[in-house]
């Protein structure tokens, strides 16, 4: 038993690391000369960076993707408090089901942000406000990793309400 906590315990760690770095870095959507995410534009040539604002066109988009991205990771570390608590104070045979329920939020929330950011990428790259062409792009690794991360929540999510708690 002490050999699968501690199995749960490093994927859910992992499941939060993947969110953190999906949400922070910068590749959600790159190029030759760029690379994007929901935070900022920047040019590889110039080294400079501009960050999204209102004024670009479908900001209300990016900023849909923002904080679904920022309430999944809340969401994942929250549920991990929760387990931690949860292991040490509920009855032997209780389930975790507050903690599951959390981590299908987190699942729900990263799979939201990535979907709408799925949906919306071309309207997303066309706006003239962009210092370079970034409508010739393709996904990142950020992107990538959000997608990863919503399977890991999920799954995790789904262990937290089979297992129960063994001496």
């Amino acid at each position: 038993m002490l050999i699968l906590l501690a199995f749960i315990i490093v994927f859910h760690i992992t499941s939060a690391a993947l969110l953190f770095i999906s949400t922070i870095d910068n590749a959600w959507w790159v190029g030759e000369n760029f690379s994007t995410d929901v935070w900022r534009v920047c040019s590889t040539n110039t080294s400079i960076c501009m960050a999204i604002t209102d004024q670009f066109r479908e900001y209300q988009s990016i900023q849909a993707v923002q904080a679904a991205m920022i309430l999944s990771t809340i969401f994942c570390c929250v549920g991990f408090l929760v387990f931690i608590l949860q292991l040490f104070r509920l009855k032997q045979g209780e389930r975790f089901v507050l903690t599951s329920v959390i981590q299908l939020l987190s699942c729900l929330c990263v799979m939201i942000a990535a979907s709408i950011y799925t949906d919306r990428h071309e309207e997303l790259h066309k706006s003239i406000e962009y210092m370079a062409e970034v409508s010739e792009g393709q996904y990142g690794y950020s992107f990538v990793l959000a997608w990863i991360a919503f399977a890991f929540t999920l799954i995790s999510g789904v262990m937290y309400l089979v297992l129960r708690k063994r001496k």
